[in-house]
């Protein structure tokens, strides 16, 4: 047993990650991880505590307050690991907004002011309120922090935030934001600690998960990213479009006669991968299909990987390396070649030995842009933030 446990707790639009961390020296150390996926029917803990793996099914049904989901929850990880030595929790938040620049200490003012944010991020903000207000309501004296996916991308600059849009708007805080953050802060430290030669210079992260983005750093600062004032804007993603031509929205709502929640849901759950191919939502399941439609899907977003890539390069004034991380982009060879086969007017050359491998750096030694696999840890950016607060 340990004297001092942190949970951390990145909340999704469908599913609770959880992290459990030993506090024992100056960094915290995983030990157990655990996931709620709404989708599960019954719902499921699936439970990871070392080499062990659990599948732990749940009697509770998801509701607004997650506060009974949680409690069962807390019971199921307290019989493997010593929940009465947590001391601190620590969320993810996807939208900081204005207001936060950093992580911060969720007393009642500040989670206020991040529910005050809601409307700037619908489908990820809530979720995250409710797992504060359910850990407060379990836990009322436990220390909770935030950490927040925009606030890696406050170094960029003016120019690059601003939408060509009336200035009074851009006042009113509509204008580029950018997300990933905590995925990307993580990352650029990683690369400085593996090659910090490559990390001072001008470095395009492209995180390709299930959401899906891209980061132009240099010196290890964010200088500027493909999402912006949404997680719906940059590259197709699973289920979101990506850049789409807001004309596009004025022709769904007007002549077509959709509504603001139609074309939401369109948004956010119809389309990227899983719309173009009208199959699936998962590259691994596109790059096994034979069908055109497939296909399709798989090279529109290589496509646009690359073509962002070229954009973000731009911002930089040059390109000394590119990094893959986050789920597609740390396991799936296939997706990397794509797009490094649309840079190779960049002098980008894969070693497609590396490649298949997943090593640290699969570029050859003659390419131009060192290319490199860098895995995230959103959990630990996440514990090792709560930490620096308390």
């Amino acid at each position: 047993m340990t004297d001092k446990l942190l949970l951390t707790f990145n909340a999704g639009s469908s599913s609770v990650k959880i992290g459990i961390f030993e506090v024992s020296g100056s960094k915290p150390e995983r030990i157990g991880k655990a996931l709620v996926d709404f989708s599960d029917r019954p719902l499921m803990l699936h439970l990871t505590e070392g080499p062990a793996k659990f599948d732990l099914p749940l009697k509770a049904e998801r509701d607004d307050d997650l506060a009974k989901l949680l409690d069962e929850v807390f019971r199921e990880l307290g019989t493997h690991f010593a929940l009465d030595a947590v001391i601190a929790a620590g969320h993810r938040i996807v939208h900081g907004g204005e207001l936060f620049d950093g992580p911060v200490w969720l007393t009642d003012e500040t989670i206020e002011q991040v529910h005050s944010l809601t409307d700037l991020a619908p489908l990820h903000q809530p979720q995250a309120l409710r797992l504060i207000r359910a850990v407060k309501h379990l836990r009322p004296q436990l220390f909770q922090t935030g950490s927040f996916d925009t606030t890696f991308h406050v170094t960029q600059s003016d120019l690059v935030r601003r939408l060509a849009i009336p200035r009074a708007l851009h006042d009113r805080g509509i204008k580029r934001y950018g997300f990933h953050g905590i995925s990307y802060r993580y990352v650029a430290r990683a690369l400085a600690e593996q090659a910090p030669e490559i990390a001072q210079g001008k470095v395009v992260i492209a995180h390709l998960g299930s959401g899906a983005s891209l980061c132009a750093i240099n010196e290890g600062q964010s200088r500027d990213t493909s999402m912006g004032f949404s997680t719906l804007d940059g590259i197709p993603m699973g289920t979101r479009p990506g850049w789409l031509d807001p004309g596009v929205l004025l022709h769904l709502l007007g002549p077509l006669g959709k509504t603001v929640d139609e074309v939401e849901d369109m948004l956010y759950h119809q389309s990227g991968l899983l719309g173009v191919s009208g199959l699936s939502a998962d590259t691994r399941e596109l790059l096994k299909d034979r069908r055109e439609e497939a296909r399709q899907a798989i090279e529109l977003f290589t496509f646009r990987i690359a073509g962002e890539i070229c954009r973000l390069a731009s911002t930089l004034g040059g390109l000394d390396a590119l990094v893959f991380t986050a789920g597609i982009g740390e396991h799936q060879p296939e997706i990397r070649a794509e797009v490094a086969e649309r840079l190779l007017w960049l002098g980008a050359e894969l070693d497609d030995n590396a490649n298949r491998q997943n090593a640290l750096r699969i570029s050859t030694p003659a390419s131009r842009i060192s290319i490199w696999v860098v895995p995230t840890d959103e959990e630990q950016m996440i514990a090792e933030e709560c930490m620096s607060l308390r």
